[in-house]
């Protein structure tokens, strides 16, 4: 008995310092950061190589030090119908951890929009994180063809053959609205899995003409040596004003004001050009825990103004818009 009493005596001294050592636990593991000895994955919905995938690649070496617990970042390329195949796995396949974040076109929403069958997402339910570009366009042709100006396209009997990725793809898109807003007409080739696909499409003569971002044109190869060579010409671009990387080209608005567009038509070419104001975006899945997407979304905008990152993007000859209040939310 009097060993028992002991024992009893025994437990209720040692009874508060054992529940301060389990609250100092419990505290400790709600204090370790979720992120800690993890992987995230951008999931990017083209093949290597391109531009997203350049982004992409970017990002991953810098987000991840900005991010509590400082994740492993690593890039996996899915291309597929100009990344309808990335946005339905990482919408409706991927775990809403903020573990796996998707990189599709930045004109995604169209698919949506007009009914594509093979869309298994709903991009008003995505959590956005972030863009760091945007994407106007420019339409080139290869310069050993007839097609000088976008009137000799609109003239011609016979139309170019321009290469795309899938129905929401920067050359689909701005081939379209071309074809709508000035009557030209294109027979596009479309299933190219990326970008650097269509340019080896080019150099082949498979096709010779495409719709495509401006920041790619002017940063990275095959277009820096093309156009040392004058291998291709471009006929236009769709930014607001001039680019001043490409003076001499005429912008989709004065093209309009010169055929006389009419107004319908320059509100539908807005709409489908729209993207180019979402660059190159970032989302996680409809369910991702609200207080992972907040860290990844100011992850991201601390990123976008982190020393080394500016410095290794003005090397590569990268140009964006860098505010970093650019977080693309409901």
């Amino acid at each position: 008995m009097k060993k028992l009493k002991m024992i009893a005596i025994s437990f209720w001294l040692l009874l508060p310092l054992a529940l301060s050592s389990w609250a100092t636990i419990s505290a400790r593991a709600q204090a370790e950061p979720f992120f800690k000895d993890k992987t995230i994955r951008i999931v990017v919905g083209f093949t290597p190589g391109g531009f997203y995938d350049r982004w992409a690649r970017l990002i991953a070496r810098y987000v991840g030090k900005h991010i509590p617990g400082n994740p492993e970042i690593i890039v996996q390329n899915m291309p597929g119908a100009g990344s309808v195949v990335a946005a339905n796995y990482v919408y409706g396949v991927a775990k809403p951890d903020a573990l796996t974040l998707g990189m599709p076109s930045s004109s995604i929403y169209m698919d949506q929009l007009v009914g594509r069958r093979e869309v298994q997402f709903d991009v008003r339910r995505f959590n956005w994180i972030g863009t760091q570009d945007k994407r106007y366009m420019l339409f080139y042709m290869r310069s050993d063809t007839p097609y000088r100006s976008i009137d000799d396209v609109v003239k011609a009997k016979e139309p170019p053959k321009c290469g795309a990725t899938g129905t929401v793809s920067t050359g689909y898109l701005l081939a379209r609205v071309i074809e709508e807003a000035l009557g030209a007409k294109f027979i596009t080739v479309l299933g190219y899995p990326g970008g650097s696909k269509i340019d080896v499409a080019v150099e082949r003569g498979e096709v010779i003409c495409r719709g495509m971002d401006a920041d790619p044109y002017f940063g990275r190869e095959p277009f820096v040596s093309w156009r040392k060579k004058g291998f291709v010409r471009l006929l236009l671009q769709t930014g607001r004003k001039r680019d001043a990387r490409a003076p001499d080209v005429p912008t989709l608005d004065e093209i309009m004001d010169q055929y006389k567009t009419p107004d319908i038509s320059r509100r539908a070419a807005q709409v489908i050009l729209a993207g180019a104001e979402f660059g190159s975006p970032l989302f996680v899945p409809s369910g991702t825990p609200s207080e992972r997407v907040k860290m990844l979304r100011a992850a991201h905008a601390k990123s976008m103004n982190d020393p080394e990152l500016l410095a290794e993007a003005k090397r590569g000859g990268w140009k964006w818009d860098l505010r970093p209040a650019r977080s693309l939310k409901h």
